[in-house]
């Protein structure tokens, strides 16, 4: 198994939605998800780490080569579990996350099936993306002219039927905010690695574009700001780290429509001492 990574490190993702749904909530027809308080936007950290796994497992053409995804669609997880390599828990969870990326990065409950293989706690944490501002939910109508059945046709024929309704929800423009963190202390216990960590990086700005579709709109990421610490327990406090990047609107852009409506200020002096400081975008 690769050397584990030594360092913890803290950072930024933003990206910004135009004209299409980020993260419908289906207890609000597929609404995009608000704050329900304030009407701020918001993206599950479920949803982000899904086009994580995604890019992950389009990248590596499902081939064993320790990128296999665990939580996707087909895959019987009690199976994989029990027929993983070890009779103790822990020679399981072993095997486990040497093969699948996203359980040495996310962690996973392993405890179904017969043999189980208890519970793994990953080192990369995602928390729910805030939009900057307030967003707009807006719903559209929209028709199809084809019919799915033999009486709608004749509906059709006879003038009764003119279109199939439906309904669609897009937020015109979103500019979203999420912070991660990547323990180096979790990271020893599943054997998540710099080749790991890099990859990291390179499917959250890829994330989007293999996720295209009528319902997403234009999505785009914008900024990936990263704190490393030049410890494994830190060298700072994550909250005082995220405070010195600041998102603003310009002068006169009330109403942001664009990532050019917004202005982002690092604040790069005086940084905590261990602590470096790179812009992935």
């Amino acid at each position: 198994m690769p050397t584990p990574i030594k360092n913890r490190y803290d950072f930024l993702f933003l990206f910004d939605v135009k004209d299409g749904n980020p993260n419908g909530d289906p207890d609000q027809d597929n609404l995009p998800r608000v704050d329900a308080e304030n009407q701020e936007g918001l993206v599950t950290d479920v949803c982000i780490k899904r086009k994580v796994r995604n890019y992950v497992e389009l990248k590596s053409e499902g081939k064993k080569n320790g990128h296999l995804i665990f939580i996707r669609q087909g895959n019987v997880l009690a199976t994989i579990i029990d027929n993983a390599k070890g009779k103790e828990v822990k020679d399981r969870q072993r095997t486990l996350c040497e093969d699948y990326w996203d359980i040495r990065a996310f962690g996973g409950v392993l405890s179904v099936g017969e043999k189980g293989a208890g519970t793994v706690r990953g080192p990369v944490q995602f928390t729910f993306a805030r939009s900057e501002d307030r967003i707009y939910q807006a719903e559209h109508s929209i028709t199809r002219q084809a019919v799915t059945t033999k009486e709608e046709a004749k509906k059709q024929e006879k003038r009764e039927f003119a279109s199939t309704m439906g309904r669609k929800s897009t937020v015109p423009y979103g500019l979203y905010r999420m912070h991660g963190f990547v323990s180096a202390v979790d990271a020893s216990k599943t054997g998540f690695s710099e080749d790991d960590l890099n990859l990291l990086w390179e499917a959250l700005l890829n994330a989007f574009e293999h996720d295209r579709s009528a319902a997403r709109g234009e999505m785009n990421p914008r900024k990936l700001i990263v704190f490393k610490h030049d410890s494994h327990l830190g060298n700072a406090r994550a909250g005082e780290l995220f405070e010195r990047v600041v998102v603003e609107k310009k002068a006169g852009a009330e109403l942001p429509r664009a990532w050019a409506d917004y202005e982002v200020t690092i604040q790069r002096e005086k940084l905590p001492k261990g602590i470096a400081l790179e812009e992935k975008l």
